[in-house]
């Protein structure tokens, strides 16, 4: 489930991307903004399917060790553990999680050498040590699986192979990566089966997903449309500075915090001032938290004395701290 934060991150990226367009255009803006949030699951996939390829080359570098010429002892009776790891298997045979990586075949010819080094170092690790000494289960492959991922998703050569596939999936790497994470360890051995739907980073399939991808588009929709008047305001309260010696990305952010101040009305007002300060702080420069905090603070004034911003409640745009808790 994608975080209302790491929306906003992705509203900021299409914003920019408007702006640099030589056709702008607000439909495009949203097409492309759905595209980029629906292949995150594609990420997630691939992020899963490099794990299952490392265990694959390693089971070619065990076959290759058993056929050579002064073979020793340990390459003729290899201990096959990590290569019959449960959770890999299942994984494997997962329906779901099949049909979602199937963009993945071919992903990773001529990349043998990459999988090859990472698991050898892989191999060095403590976690893999202690694994292969451990009592045989579930629960230590399910163990050592994640941390197989987490060490792989730290390799930035396979990183690289992975986000040449599409030049927002740099920024979205880590984000993806956590979320994968944080399910694999709560795998259980009872449910875990090839018939398990496997979950999608965003799920057109859930009633709160598609909500917060309306959110999303109507974020985006609101800050270009008003973007102008927007714009106007901040001139308006610039002391001592011209608009154009501001920061564009500072630009961008208070768009966006003035349009979720006026169209989001279930947001409290602080909610959106401390997420967009946030968000500076990722995209843009290092005192830009404090420009925006105060720029905010004036403007949000001139809205409430305009009657602009009205604020109705919880409802469905509770802030991420509220959600936190309601999951747990």
């Amino acid at each position: 489930m994608v975080s209302r934060h790491f929306l906003r991150a992705k509203v900021l990226q299409e914003v920019y991307a408007y702006y640099c367009s030589e056709m702008p255009s607000i439909a495009a803006a949203e097409r492309s903004l759905v595209h980029n949030i629906e292949r995150l699951n594609d990420l997630g996939a691939t992020q899963l399917a490099m794990t299952l390829q490392l265990i694959v080359e390693a089971e070619r570098v065990t076959e290759e060790a058993t056929q050579k010429f002064m073979a020793t002892e340990a390459d003729r009776n290899p201990d096959r553990r990590l290569l019959n790891n449960e959770v890999a298997r299942r994984l494997s045979d997962n329906y779901d999680f099949k049909k979602q990586s199937e963009h993945t075949v071919g992903l990773w010819e001529g990349e043998q050498a990459r999988f090859r080094k990472a698991y050898a170092g892989f191999k060095e690790t403590k976690s893999y040590q202690e694994y292969m000494t451990s009592k045989p289960g579930f629960s230590a492959d399910r163990e050592v699986f994640v941390k197989l991922f987490k060490y792989l998703m730290n390799d930035e050569g396979l990183r690289s192979t992975v986000v040449e596939r599409s030049l927002l999936w740099e920024d979205d790497y880590d984000q993806v990566a956590q979320y994968e994470y944080m399910f694999l360890k709560t795998l259980n051995e009872r449910t875990f089966d090839e018939a398990m739907p496997w979950p999608r980073v965003y799920d057109e399939r859930s009633a709160s997903e598609r909500e917060a991808m309306e959110f999303a588009l109507l974020l985006l929709r609101e800050t270009l449309r008003n973007a102008d008047e927007s714009n106007e305001m901040i001139r308006s309260h610039l002391q001592g500075w011209e608009f154009e010696r501001v920061a564009q990305m500072d630009i961008y952010l208070i768009d966006m915090a003035l349009a979720e101040l006026q169209f989001c009305p279930s947001i409290p007002e602080r909610v959106t001032v401390d997420e967009y300060i946030e968000l500076s702080k990722e995209f843009s420069t290092d005192r830009s938290r404090l420009f925006i905090n105060g720029l905010l603070d004036r403007l949000i004034l001139e809205l409430r004395s305009a009657g602009k911003i009205v604020k109705t409640g919880r409802g469905l745009m509770k802030p991420e701290k509220e959600e936190d808790d309601d999951e747990r």
